[in-house]
């Protein structure tokens, strides 16, 4: 069995969610190598996540937001933590609703995705810095 892992960072993206699934391919060089295997990918932050959803129409990803903010309003008079800004726990929130990983198949040496699936950042924060992803990927 292979094994391989690297961690990459992500570029400062503004608010939103955004397709990476090509900027992850590109740190995969050994993916050839695998014909039936596994993809991880983890966020290492808190305050912005990862999921797997439409990557053709734009509009989906404006709806997600514009959903995520309705779901875990800002401003919120029950937080107590918002020592970073009014954006400061709805992010929190947000990471945790979506989740910190996603796995993908890997099948003769290529992610084995749905045609209309791709890999978002979903990034929760205002002004965030850029995100450090661990990508570990193995099989036979």
């Amino acid at each position: 069995m292979l094994f391989y892992q690297k961690e990459l960072r992500l570029r400062a993206y503004s608010r939103g969610f955004h397709l990476i699934t090509d900027t992850i391919i590109e740190h995969l060089p050994h993916i050839k190598r695998i014909q039936t295997g596994m993809l991880q990918v983890f966020i290492k932050h808190t305050s912005a996540s990862l999921t797997i959803n439409e990557n053709a129409d734009s509009t989906v990803r404006s709806d997600l937001e514009s959903h995520m903010n309705v779901m875990v309003p800002e401003n919120a008079t029950y937080y107590l933590h918002d020592y970073e800004g009014s954006d400061d726990m709805p992010a929190h929130i947000k990471s945790s609703l979506m989740g910190a990983s996603v796995q993908i198949p890997i099948s003769n040496g290529k992610l084995n995705m749905g045609i209309w699936q791709g890999i978002y950042l979903c990034e929760h924060r205002n002004n965030a810095s850029g995100r450090n992803l661990v990508v570990s990927y193995f099989g036979v």
